[in-house]
């Protein structure tokens, strides 16, 4: 690494620009779930494509989507000079996506414009999240104490709201429309203008470090050279597998277990508002009681619900928004806190943290391909089927991957993390 200073950071204790991270922040959001809940069901319901061409394309883009990462976190390092530029250059690609995705007649086979579409969308959605976890870091820095808990509570509130505002609008806009998804993809575009224009002056008030382009290739390994770092890395991935494992099986466990089909899409819903909801609490008692501690206790609270579910059975869909309030509380310290212990850590270590978000991307981005590789074949072993009509034996492994699983990954998670050492402050 060459020893060249990284600019120096004018202080901001006033948190000048915060409700922009916010926004942006919901921007990635509302480009994630309508990849892994709206598309497929939209392209089989119009088009008529088929769930195992649908599948097969999801899980190749998904091997591309965290395999790129690593990649982009150079390229967004390698960008800095001109990164408000490539901001604007990658919103307006995943803005042209989603329209392509759910505005446009596709003009090739149905599966291969899904396939386009999604490509553009995963690789703009990925660099934009690394250079903004990357400015964040800087920005972070320069808000003094506790400054980037201050910032993950403003960022991680904004990207919970934007997923409920993406689960929610489709259902809406059926309302005032008949083409519903055609509408959601210019409100995204909209807000995807308004989202980079708010964020310009961050990009050039908290650039990379002068030596962060020739370094970055370098930086991944600066990062896993920390013990501290590797071990945040693979706290994220511990505690990032619940989330993958109960986000891939949610559906199925309120249809087949709780048999309350038609619930799925409230429940979702309540779960995002209750992370969006506790997510700036987490962040105040953060600064009162220190990240690790308060982290610490909302992931408790995630597995003593998770704990709650094997209980559960038909009709039992009060007892399980309990289960979704406490656990969507959790998610929300999760999002809040992990991220801002991780990015204090890259603003000690890293000229810039564009690669170590790339690390981060990879690991959590991960767990979802780890996910939809192993549990949904356990179920299938288990003989589950979609629907109410599943033997005992078949609903007591969707319970176990339900919630046993995320209960010990969440544990192990919370071990290394209490023996993990830090500096709070």
């Amino acid at each position: 690494m060459s020893d060249t200073a990284a600019p120096a950071l004018t202080s901001d204790r006033t948190g000048t620009g915060l409700p922009a991270y916010g926004v942006f922040a919901g921007l990635l959001a509302m480009a994630g779930l309508p990849i892994y809940i709206h598309a497929p069901k939209f392209y089989v319901d119009e088009f008529g494509v088929s769930l195992a061409a649908l599948a097969g394309a999801l899980f190749v883009l998904r091997l591309l989507d965290f395999v790129q990462d690593p990649a982009l976190g150079w390229l967004a390092a390698r960008l800095r000079a001109v990164r408000g530029l490539a901001v604007a250059v990658a919103g307006g690609v995943m803005a042209l996506a989603m329209l392509g995705l759910f505005a446009v007649p596709p003009p090739i086979a149905p599966v291969l414009w899904f396939a386009l579409m999604l490509t553009a969308l995963f690789s703009a959605f990925s660099f934009l999240t690394i250079a903004f976890y990357a400015t964040g870091t800087r920005k972070g820095a320069a808000l003094g104490t506790e400054g980037h808990v201050r910032l993950a509570g403003w960022r991680e509130t904004g990207a919970l709201l934007g997923v409920c505002l993406a689960a929610a609008a489709p259902s809406a806009l059926v309302l005032l429309s008949d083409r519903p998804f055609a509408v959601f993809a210019l409100g995204f575009a909209a807000l995807a203008a308004l989202a980079v224009w708010a964020m310009a002056g961050e990009w050039a008030r908290y650039p990379a470090a002068p030596d962060a382009a020739s370094d970055v290739g370098a930086g991944f390994g600066l990062v896993l050279s920390d013990a501290q770092a590797r071990r945040l890395l693979i706290v994220a991935f511990l505690n990032a597998t619940p989330v993958a494992v109960t986000s891939t099986l949610f559906l199925f466990f309120v249809e087949s277990r709780l048999a309350a089909p038609g619930w799925e899409g409230p429940l979702l819903i309540l779960f995002f508002l209750a992370a969006a909801g506790s997510a700036p609490v987490w962040a105040r008692l953060a600064r009162r009681f220190g990240a690790k501690r308060v982290l610490l206790a909302g992931m408790g609270v995630a597995v003593l619900a998770f704990a709650a579910v094997p209980f559960l059975g038909p009709g039992d869909v009060a007892l399980f928004a309990g289960v979704c309030l406490l656990t969507g509380a959790g998610l929300g310290a999760d999002l809040t806190l992990l991220s801002a212990i991780f990015s204090r850590r890259m603003a000690a270590i890293a000229p810039d943290a564009a690669g170590g978000f790339g690390l981060w991307a990879f690991v959590t981005k991960a767990t979802l391909a780890i996910a939809a590789i192993t549990v949904l074949p356990l179920l299938q072993a288990a003989g589950f089927s979609s629907g109410t009509d599943n033997t005992t034996q078949a609903l007591a492994m969707l319970t176990l991957l339900y919630a046993g699983l995320p209960c010990i990954l969440k544990i192990a998670a919370m071990t290394l993390l209490a023996a993990t050492p830090m500096k709070e402050g």
